[in-house]
């Protein structure tokens, strides 16, 4: 057909006008905003010209038609998505055969593939990308084309490859689509397939090395893509939950799920609800799991996301079944709907996730007494493959061994569990990555304990403890990686928070800098993650061990079971079981006792108040003493002490209690953080001595200091890497500061300095920290509870990063309490006193304004 020059002008003027849209639209798609794509692919659509034969108009419209089948699918519906992508395999019959229809070939069945992809059609989509990368191939021989689309096909390729377990030619797709973006300088396309790097790694178990790559994609794409950062935050959410640190998650969610909202990404909102419903779970917000899960199934549903969908209900009836384990009838769980379910996952080629179900309806089963049925299904479940994730491996271990016919065979199955999950942890970089591993062994762990806690062997149950309760202080650290980027943030953090004091002082807003606190919170929190492995790890120690080193004290390991408390007392060589009675009871009167001693903290109160508080103080101190020390007396005897608490009673000022005033009682997580502890061989002589900022009493107390340590390096205006600085190496530290504990995330507790706050985080990374460790300010003694009884807070960093002992206070203290117990217990000590010792005459002189406690080995 001939067309005048004129209307070749006009022809190409639309065709150009329309390739310039879709470009626009191509380019807005692949940052995260779909729907705004929709609108600029519609509108290129109307600028072409209806009807014509002219092959650029046909190859314009073909694209424009690939791109917007994408974009439809992901604010609409697949089928929606497919529609676009049969009309422009029809247009293509129009285009001569060569290198031009090749490339436009492709690109149909690539995006063809992406839709399937994204919808978790797996199969269909590895199909249609293999025929895809040849035809690309073909045409880039011929010059024909553009090398991102090549790209983003292997690297989306690679994508199903990861979703289909084929790890090995996922990290070959992955690399070389990486390698080819480096070389055609397409940063946002490297940052993609670090992305999925990261994903490759989780599957293979490093979750340190995951975040790291996701760490370095979404620092690409805040700077060239910064829609793009919602989908990277779901991939590190995910990350996260692997690793057991649901509130993380949640929050790098919390903070995407707005921005996916704006943009109507409605496979990634549904994603991201879905990965929220399971930090929920984690966490134990059951009703905000069920309502998440269920908004991501209705989402998907509605997308035609089949796979997905059913992927939303199984995280819907694991929040449900909970409910119903927990004894609260459910009709929603029920061992023939999980069946059900897990058939239906099946189907869609989920093989890890129909076992998930599988098990759900295992315990459900066992819930009702029907154990022919859970005999039966448990035998459907496969074994775990190598990539098969930690929760899984644990609910398998928890099904076998509470269908086990003996305790021998259930605890079997705990101890290989166990096992399972300390090959996990020893991968870990960072403290709360390796505290957060035992949540996936809580359930096992707890079964474990209960089970030997009926048996009444004490050996067992010391034994068991051990396996299960804080593994985080059995690593011996390795030496710390520099990171400059690290030092920056936390260099601005502490800057952000020195001016948020000021303006509260001057009463000023602080909204703003407060979210620029907790985002640089949450990036200081990712980048301490990358360190792999934390540290070596120690074996757990043996009772023959406990028992050698003990010589003539006692150490008491407090085990809790559902509402049983007991004690497990090594002493004069052997081992015994002690009954407690309530765990909650002996939780709350702790509560009550910590509530009475911070209001007794201040150094000038009215005397009535005083005298009001210090009663009930004492009341309290003596019904804890009678239920946890009164009834050990006849097998602790007046000897030292070596206490393990649990959960509440990590907070008691074990001074305060009355049979206690006076005796010597060392504090440790476990038994082998003890052990390992009391073996290090003391080799530095160095003292050091930090006055902070505001304490009216420190200038005066580390100045009497050095007439007790003449030697000592003094710093009485103390700033942040001053003081890190003289940390590192030295053999004691005493630290007259202000101190805040953390409680949402314990590694941020920190100490007040001149310049600014210390964090328990920068302790954390010191490369040989103090041997003995003296924090004589309020509070920095408190440790939040992380799964498996894990207590993690200032105190417990400095003992996990190898401190051998570290005293500090559970409770508030006054100023003129802190300085006149730091006397006394210095004085003891330059005597020759062990600090154990030396603070437990200290603190006997006022118990309840002295509730400063000894960490770690004593000595």
């Amino acid at each position: 057909m001939v067309v005048p020059q004129q209307a070749r002008a006009v022809l190409t003027e639309g065709v150009e006008a329309a390739a310039a849209l879709r470009e626009r639209a191509r380019k807005t798609a692949a940052q995260g905003r779909p729907a705004e794509a929709v609108r600029l692919l519609r509108q290129a659509l109307r600028t072409l010209p209806v009807s014509t034969g002219d092959h650029e108009a046909i190859a314009v419209r073909v694209r424009v038609l690939c791109t917007l089948a994408y974009a439809e699918a992901e604010i609409a519906s697949v089928a929606d998505g497919l529609v676009h992508l049969g009309t422009a395999a029809d247009l293509l019959h129009a285009v001569p055969k060569g290198p031009a229809r090749a490339e436009l070939e492709g690109l149909v069945h690539s995006q063809h593939a992406l839709v399937l992809l994204r919808a978790l059609r797996i199969t269909e989509a590895l199909s249609l990308f293999d025929k895809a990368v040849p035809l690309f191939e073909q045409a880039r021989a011929a010059g024909v084309g553009d090398p991102a689309v090549l790209i983003r096909t292997i690297l989306n390729r690679g994508r199903s490859y990861i979703d289909n377990g084929q790890i090995t030619e996922a990290e070959q797709d992955m690399r070389r689509s990486q390698d080819l973006a480096e070389q055609h300088g397409l940063e946002v396309l490297q940052a993609k397939a670090l992305g999925n790097l990261g994903d490759i790694a989780q599957l293979q178990g490093d979750i340190p090395g995951a975040l790291d790559f996701h760490e370095h994609a979404e620092r690409i794409f805040r700077r060239l893509a910064p829609d793009l950062v919602p989908r990277t935050q779901i991939d590190q959410a995910r990350a996260l939950l692997a690793a057991g640190l649901p509130q993380e998650a949640a929050d790098h969610l919390d903070e995407a799920l707005p921005e996916l909202r704006k943009n109507r990404a409605s496979q990634d909102l549904a994603e991201a609800e879905l990965a929220r419903a399971a930090a929920a779970l984690l966490l134990g917000d059951l009703p905000l799991a069920r309502t998440m899960a269920g908004a991501a199934r209705a989402r998907f549903a509605r997308r035609g996301s089949g796979a997905w969908a059913e992927v939303a209900a199984l995280t819907r009836m694991r929040a449900d079944a909970l409910i119903a384990l927990a004894g609260t009838p459910s009709r929603s769980a029920s061992p023939s709907k999980a069946t059900a379910l897990a058939d239906r996952l099946a189907s869609k080629g989920l093989s890890d996730e129909a076992s998930m179900a599988r098990m759900l309806a295992v315990r459900l089963a066992c819930r009702r007494g029907s154990l022919k049925i859970a005999r039966a299904l448990v035998a459907t479940v496969p074994s775990p493959g190598p990539h098969t994730p930690i929760d899984h491996r644990m609910l398998l271990r928890l099904c076998r061994a509470e269908l086990a016919t003996t305790p021998q065979r259930a605890l079997a199955e705990a101890n290989a569990g166990m096992t399972e999950l300390s090959q996990v942890r020893d991968r870990m970089g960072g403290l709360d990555l390796l505290c957060g591993t035992a949540v996936h062994g809580r359930e096992l762990g707890e079964l474990a304990v209960g089970l030997v806690l009926s048996s009444g062997d004490p050996h067992e149950i010391f034994n068991w403890v051990e396996r299960t309760r804080a593994q985080v202080y059995r690593y011996e650290p390795l030496p710390v990686i520099d990171d400059p980027t690290l030092a920056s943030r936390v260099t601005e953090l502490r800057s952000l928070a020195r001016t948020m004091q000021q303006a509260r002082l001057e009463g000023r807003p602080v909204a703003a800098q407060e979210s620029r606190f907790d985002a640089l919170r949450r990036e200081v929190a990712r980048l301490g993650w990358h360190t792999s492995p934390w540290g070596r790890p120690r074996p757990v120690t043996t009772l023959p061990d406990v028992i050698t080193a003990l010589a003539d004290r006692a150490l008491v390991t407090f085990v809790v079971h559902d509402d049983s408390l007991a004690a497990v007392v090594v002493s004069a060589g052997s081992v015994s079981l002690v009954r407690l009675g309530s765990a909650l009871t002996a939780a709350e009167t702790a509560r009550q006792l910590h509530a009475d001693l911070d209001v007794l903290a201040p150094d000038h109160l009215p005397p009535m108040l005083v005298d009001a508080v210090t009663t009930s103080a004492s009341r309290r101190a003596a019904l804890l003493d009678a239920q946890l020390i009164s009834p050990l007396h006849q097998v602790i005897g007046t000897r030292d002490l070596v206490v393990v608490p649990t959960g509440e009673l990590y907070a008691v000022p074990w001074g305060a209690l009355p049979s206690l005033h006076g005796r010597p009682v060392v504090v440790a997580p476990s038994a082998t953080a003890w052990l390992a502890a009391s073996e290090a061989v003391p080799s530095a002589t160095r003292v050091v001595l930090v006055g902070g900022p505001d304490l009216p009493e420190s200038l005066g107390e580390v100045r009497r200091l050095r007439t007790t340590y003449p030697s000592a390096v003094l710093l009485e205006e103390a700033t942040t890497e001053t003081v890190l600085h003289e940390l590192d190496g030295a053999r004691l530290a005493h630290i007259a500061a202000h101190g805040v504990h953390a409680a949402d995330n314990a590694l941020f507790s920190r100490l007040e300095l001149f310049d600014g706050p210390l964090f328990a985080h920068e302790t954390a990374r010191l490369g040989r920290p103090p041997e003995q460790v003296v924090l004589a300010a309020c509070e920095l003694a408190l440790a939040h509870i992380r799964p498996g009884d894990e207590a993690l807070g200032f105190a417990g960093a400095l003992l996990a990063s190898g401190s051998h002992t570290v005293v500090a206070a559970v409770n508030k203290v006054g100023d003129r309490a802190a300085a006149l117990t730091m006397d006394d217990f210095h004085k003891l000590l330059s005597e020759g006193k062990p600090i154990a010792r030396a603070l437990a005459e200290a603190t006997a002189v006022d118990p309840l304004h002295r509730p400063f406690v000894c960490f770690g080995s004593g000595h």
